[in-house]
């Protein structure tokens, strides 16, 4: 039985910008060091999307999808199917290690976790809720001068919501001062403080959650240097308008992923000070370590030219997810098999020799991690974003809504980065994915289109 936990979850890191998985531009050093002693895994999916549906299975083992009963809370800034509160009759993975003896901790500057009433905290004696990420609530957009505002556009326009993200965003960054003053160093370095206070005083559980490199993309200058163009005159998107990047030149793009890439090398670079404390206080021989994401995000490498992550788009750049399990006395990897992000929940039951007091949905990935046999491979993997599904087996990658009235499809063998506009499935293959679909979702797919947010929500 392993000793301590350590979940680490980047949000949008795609799994093409790091090094152990083939991209040679983007400096990961400390992922691709983790990844030498880990299990690999190269076709790891996320069961539903975005944020909160991916933590909710995260922190249950449950799977979100199809999102049935969906009640959106009041006073939150995303309102979408999936997008709701832990519910009370669920139990939690960290409630019950709280029950075996574990000190569970979370550390984290994923914003959505602040919304009111969200009961993320559920089992864990200590948490930290790093502040300033996007448009957290924190500080007074009053204090923004419209020469900030006017790098992202009109700022009498903009102000007219001045809690909306671009003013919020200025005044959070506003009130950070170096690269220590970062919301995503400020997480590994809470994290640090967990690991201390902790180490040798029993078994323990720590989900980091960092909310880089996510947007908005604005990398420390020596990280995004690394990339871009340091004399760059275009215009610094902090965001980008999800949909078909008419609005942005080429230019603008690339400076774009010039500051995401800068941003997953800042993620990297605090994640290297974490594992270095981790091993000086004598833990990595008793620690496992896993390191994943939500989703990914997209840079216009795809038929419609889409920038972001539209529901609709959930092309490789969005759905594919690093996964990395290390296990000490484990010699590690590469596994291609169908897993999902919640699988490690699952998994950390399993090293922990605690089981949850309901069912879980997710797998054990130990079987592929010990190779010790055992695992049942899964012929196909099923995914909600809003209103939108996404079906993937070896053969097809496909994208459909809530009715299947409309497809997108590709041909993995042809197209395994699923580039080629307009191939369009069999009536064969389009039934079969809607029946698995449909199965998964226990027989009939909730549709919430048309449906009114909610009454008296915050803006």
């Amino acid at each position: 039985m392993i000793e301590n936990v350590v979940l680490v979850v980047s949000d949008t890191l795609r799994l093409d910008h790091l090094g152990c998985y083939g991209n040679e531009s983007v400096r990961t050093p400390n992922m691709d060091s983790l990844a030498e002693r880990s299990t690999r895994f190269t076709s790891a999916f996320p069961e539903s999307l975005p944020t909160i549906p991916v933590r909710r299975a995260l922190h249950t083992g449950r799977r979100a999808y199809p999102f049935d009963g969906y009640s959106p809370v009041k006073w939150d800034i995303v309102y979408l199917p999936g997008w709701e509160p832990m519910r009370n009759d669920e139990d939690t993975l960290a409630e019950n290690l709280a029950s075996a003896g574990y000190q569970n901790g979370i550390v984290t500057d994923t914003l959505p976790y602040f919304a009111p009433g969200m009961n993320f905290t559920r089992g864990f004696h200590q948490w930290d809720f790093i502040r300033g990420q996007q448009n957290d609530r924190w500080r007074s957009p009053r204090t923004v001068t419209e020469e900030a505002l006017s790098s992202q556009g009109d700022p009498g326009e903009l102000m007219r919501n001045p809690h909306g993200t671009v003013p919020q965003t200025f005044a959070n960054i506003g009130a950070m001062e170096g690269e220590e003053g970062t919301s995503t160093a400020r997480t590994f370095l809470s994290a640090i403080d967990f690991i201390e206070e902790n180490a040798g005083g029993g078994p323990f559980y720590l989900l980091v959650d960092c909310f880089d490199p996510h947007e908005p993309w604005i990398a420390p200058d020596r990280y995004y240097e690394l990339y871009g163009d340091p004399d760059y005159g275009g215009r610094r998107l902090m965001f980008a308008h999800y949909g078909p990047a008419d609005d942005y030149t080429d230019e603008e793009v690339e400076h774009i992923r010039a500051q995401y890439s800068g941003l997953v090398t800042l993620v990297d670079s605090w994640l290297g000070r974490f594992l270095d404390r981790l091993e000086e206080l004598g833990l990595t021989e008793d620690t496992a370590v896993m390191l994943t994401s939500d989703h990914g995000t997209n840079f216009c490498e795809n038929p419609r030219r889409v920038i972001g992550k539209p529901s609709y788009s959930m092309y490789p750049a969005v759905m594919r997810l690093p996964l990395l399990v290390s296990v000490p006395g484990m010699d590690g990897g590469v596994c291609d098999e169908f897993v999902y992000d919640m699988d490690v929940t699952a998994t950390i039951y399993d090293l922990c020799g605690v089981e949850p007091s309901q069912g879980i949905d997710s797998r054990s990935l130990m079987p592929l991690v010990s190779g010790g046999g055992g695992w049942e491979p899964r012929e196909y993997v099923t995914c909600r974003y809003g209103h939108d599904l996404c079906y993937i087996d070896r053969e097809r990658w496909m994208i459909t809504d809530v009715d299947g009235a409309s497809w997108e499809s590709f041909d993995l063998s042809s197209d395994p980065g699923c580039q080629e506009a307009g191939w369009e499935a069999g009536e064969a293959d389009r039934k079969l994915a809607w029946e698995r679909l449909v199965e998964d979702a226990g027989g009939s797919l909730p549709d919430y289109r048309g449906r009114p947010r909610t009454d008296a929500i915050g803006r």
